[in-house]
């Protein structure tokens, strides 16, 4: 017998087409890096199917810009090194321009930190396909001529431009309108403008969105930082609002927020979220604007003065605009409003799988509870400064939506601490992919004593007439829900109203008993956002019952809060050593830019900032993090974020770390102490915060600092570890 004849088959075996194919498909650039490593043909088909790019090297080292990324279609610029400096700085900017061209010919989309217009007089002669820009400057704008002519000179360059994002440019609103108006047939052309910008101080006005929609009848999104405060000349009304509708009719995105509302504070929980001036729009003049949009897939509306008894406009945006995802509302009163277990107001809109609510002063638990019933393919809800919220109805949300809901965000919502927020949220605690709640820290009396299952009701004390109009209510609605998402599917419910906790079992039946849930971890958590208020301790955290995160990838924590009046914290560390319970964990962000203190010599009795930053930042060095970003607390009084002797000493322990982003300045010396780290491979300070300092003080890190610190990295000496 002929011995047999066999043969091995690769995946080098494939023809380059369909290798081709299968790379370009990655979307992580650190997986595309791994398969660039693979072999020299793998190398040469991965760096020619790359399409995005961001480039963080320095400005000087024009020898090292790669030009293998022969397809690249979209390139950023806006974290160049010196970071904020501009391209017209280097010592031949028009060599510098060139070589960017050569190394990538097939550009259609920009993002670069444009410090003046010169930058944009270098750089966009040289691609004339751009289609998308995003332009990026935290420093302040400069003195020029005339409102709107830094943007003409950009339009006079970018003939062909249809999308534009200004959400990260430090420019004033009546600097867009000239330049739209200059340029009328580019900006007819715009389908995308973004100008939901944080610097602006007081928002666009109505007259000034009516020319930006009457110039660019195009759109398809449209996001804008607006006034809508009654008590300034020129806000946003009725009148304003009813133009974007008629001007842009083709919308699909409509973003508009109030300048307020772009803050990242957070409030005051015990606030009635009601304001003393009532916004000037009406429930007719929402209802024109919902049905001159029938395009509409996703609508924010973050007004921060009252919109009320806004139900039966939301209600006609349900049957006005049925491809509708993602909706946030913001102020708006009377949005579910149900009587006996008739739906109203949002939870007719059915077809939603994104929902955010803000500072709505009526909404209570029966409020809440029919949402998820009308609603009930949400698959991220978030609520903001609801105070009549409880357990009881965030829990029967919970239970309700347990099939679809895997991002969740509870903040500032009086009855909803964090031992509350996820005790609510333990029907879903297996299924949940991302978690923001606020570290305030209830107890579990607290929690127990509730007044009734809806936050506005005793059981104790409703008459038995009463108590069925409730049972009935609550069964109906997971009923309804049952037959919505699986009619094929009869599951037995149970639920006593005089019993704190509701659920659902994985065989679908109901329990009346919380204990179950407590037994499991949240199996894919993989993102936790933290907010907590500046002096209190991150320690209590796994107690509250986070204590098994074993799929927990990144964290955020913000400390928000003003120290300069705080004593002394009687323990040593604010508690990030807690997290070594959590084994994936790789990325934190640590944001205290809104901590205030002293940042130089503090009064007598008070202690300056680099205590705090100790206090904050001891034990990180536990953590086997693999990037940070952290943002140092800040003395407003002289817009200072600097990174004190014992943060810098402090970082220097987290030897695992890769990438390390400071948001704020440091001294020379001090960024000395991270060369220090054997795994670090990239470091950059960002004063990307409004407004950015112009001029950095001499024993801050400058453009020769940052060069002789970036020529220090990159002569480390490379370790090979196995585990990355």
């Amino acid at each position: 017998m002929s011995s047999s004849t066999f043969t091995t088959t690769t995946i080098n075996d494939l023809p380059d087409v369909i290798t081709s194919i299968i790379i370009a498909a990655v979307s992580s650039p650190r997986s595309r890096n791994s398969a660039a490593l693979v072999c020299h043909k793998w190398y040469i088909l991965e760096r020619s199917t790359r399409s995005s790019l961001t480039l963080r090297g320095n400005l000087r080292d024009l020898f090292k810009l790669p030009t293998c990324f022969s397809s690249i279609s979209h390139l950023d610029l806006s974290l160049l090194s010196p970071w904020g400096h501009p391209l017209t700085s280097t010592t031949d900017p028009p060599l510098t321009a060139h070589l960017l061209r050569h190394a990538f010919p097939s550009l259609t989309s920009l993002t670069i930190y444009a410090r003046n217009a010169e930058t944009f007089q270098l750089l966009f002669p040289q691609w004339h396909n751009i289609k998308h820009l995003k332009l990026v400057r935290w420093h302040q704008r400069p003195q020029i001529a005339a409102p709107g002519e830094e943007l003409q000179i950009l339009f006079s360059e970018c003939g062909g431009l249809n999308s534009l994002d200004l959400s990260s440019f430090y420019c004033w609103t009546d600097d867009v309108p000239p330049a739209l108006q200059a340029y009328p047939l580019l900006a007819s052309n715009f389908t995308c403008l973004n100008l939901l910008n944080p610097s602006f101080s007081e928002g666009f006005k109505s007259d000034e969105i009516k020319v930006i929609t009457k110039s660019c009848p195009n759109l398809r999104e449209f996001r804008a930082a607006c006034m809508f405060d009654p008590r300034y000349i020129g806000f946003v009304g009725d009148e304003g609002l009813v133009s974007v509708s008629v001007n842009c009719p083709k919308l699909v995105i409509l973003h508009l927020a109030d300048t307020s509302a772009l803050s990242n504070c957070r409030g005051d929980p015990d606030d009635e979220s009601y304001t003393q001036e009532d916004a000037g729009i009406n429930v007719a003049t929402l209802i024109e604007v919902f049905s001159g949009l029938p395009l509409l897939e996703d609508l924010a509306l973050d007004i921060c003065n009252n919109v009320r008894e806004s139900g039966p406009a939301l209600e006609v945006l349900n049957s006005k605009c049925p491809k509708l995802r993602s909706l946030k509302l913001g102020q708006f009163h009377g949005i579910s409003m149900p009587i006996e277990s008739k739906l109203d107001g949002v939870a007719l809109c059915q077809g939603l799988e994104s929902l955010l609510i803000r500072n709505v002063g009526d909404l209570t638990d029966m409020g809440l509870i029919a949402i998820a019933r009308g609603c009930c393919r949400l698959a991220k809800f978030e609520v903001h400064g609801c105070k009549k919220i409880t357990i009881k109805g965030m829990r029967t949300l919970a239970s309700l939506l347990k099939r679809t809901l895997v991002d969740v965000k509870i903040s500032c919502c009086k009855n909803l601490g964090a031992v509350s927020s996820l005790r609510a949220l333990e029907p879903v605690q297996d299924r949940i992919k991302r978690l923001h709640i606020d570290c305030v820290w209830d107890t579990d009396d607290e929690v127990d004593d509730g007044d009734g299952f809806g936050g506005d009701f005793d059981l104790n004390s409703l008459d038995q007439g009463e108590l069925d109009n409730k049972a009935a209510y609550f069964t109906s609605s997971l009923s309804d829900y049952d037959e919505m998402s699986n009619p094929s599917k009869k599951c037995r419910y149970s639920y006593d109203l005089n019993s704190c906790y509701m659920g659902l079992d994985d065989n679908g039946n109901g329990y009346e008993n919380g204990n179950v849930f407590g037994q499991r971890t949240w199996e894919k958590l993989q993102y936790l956002s933290l907010w907590i208020a500046v002096g209190h301790l991150l320690t209590p955290l796994t107690d509250a019952g986070l204590e098994d995160c074993p799929s927990l990838e990144e964290i955020k924590i913000k400390v928000e809060g003003d120290c300069r009046e705080l004593p002394k914290p009687t323990e040593r560390e604010f508690g990030l050593s807690i997290l070594v319970n959590y084994p994936q964990l790789s990325k934190m962000i640590l944001d205290c830019s809104d901590t205030i203190g002293y940042a130089h010599t503090a009064p007598s009795g008070q202690m300056d900032l680099s205590f705090w930053e100790r206090f904050y930042l001891f034990g990180i060095g536990h953590l086997n993090l693999k990037e940070l970003d952290y943002w140092p607390p800040q003395d407003r009084d002289i817009n200072q974020r600097s990174l004190s002797l014992p943060a810098a000493g402090l970082l220097q322990e987290c030897i695992g770390v890769r990438k390390l982003f400071i948001h704020g300045t440091a001294h020379e010396h001090f960024m000395k102490f991270l060369l220090r780290i054997p795994e670090l491979r990239e470091v950059q300070l960002r004063e990307d915060y409004y407004p950015a300092p112009e001029n950095d003080m001499s024993t801050e890190m400058r453009a020769g600092s940052c060069s002789r610190f970036e020529t220090a990295l990159n002569r480390l000496h490379i370790y090979h570890n196995p585990t990355h």
